[in-house]
């Protein structure tokens, strides 16, 4: 079974932006599946990729957008980074409890 999105509300979220290239694809190509809405929220993101962003979703909300925009993670306490196997792992948790996704492993 896969998910069909046609005619719902895609909410797409992410821990920050930098870009904003990686969710502008991801819009592009949930759009591109029929979806009523593609809904934005990210918690940090500089203002120019926010108004950037809002220009290809429906709706885009951001906690915060300061002026002063180093990288996602200097406005966490912690923030490490996720590795393949870890990211594998959770999708075949999910994908033994949904019977949906189908991961790949990263090259």
């Amino acid at each position: 079974m896969r998910f069909d999105p046609r005619g719902k509300t895609v909410l797409l979220v992410d821990d920050g932006l930098a870009t904003g290239s990686t969710m502008r694809a991801a819009v592009e190509a949930v759009r591109k599946l029929g979806p009523a809405r593609i809904v934005v929220a990210v918690p940090v993101a500089p203002p120019s990729t926010a108004r950037v962003l809002s220009t290809f979703a429906d709706d885009v909300a951001f906690v915060v957008t300061p002026e002063s925009f180093d990288a996602v993670g200097s406005f966490y306490e912690n923030f490490p980074q996720t590795t393949d196997e870890e990211v594998c792992a959770i999708l075949e948790r999910a994908k033994a409890k949904h019977s949906v996704l189908t991961p790949r492993r990263m090259l």
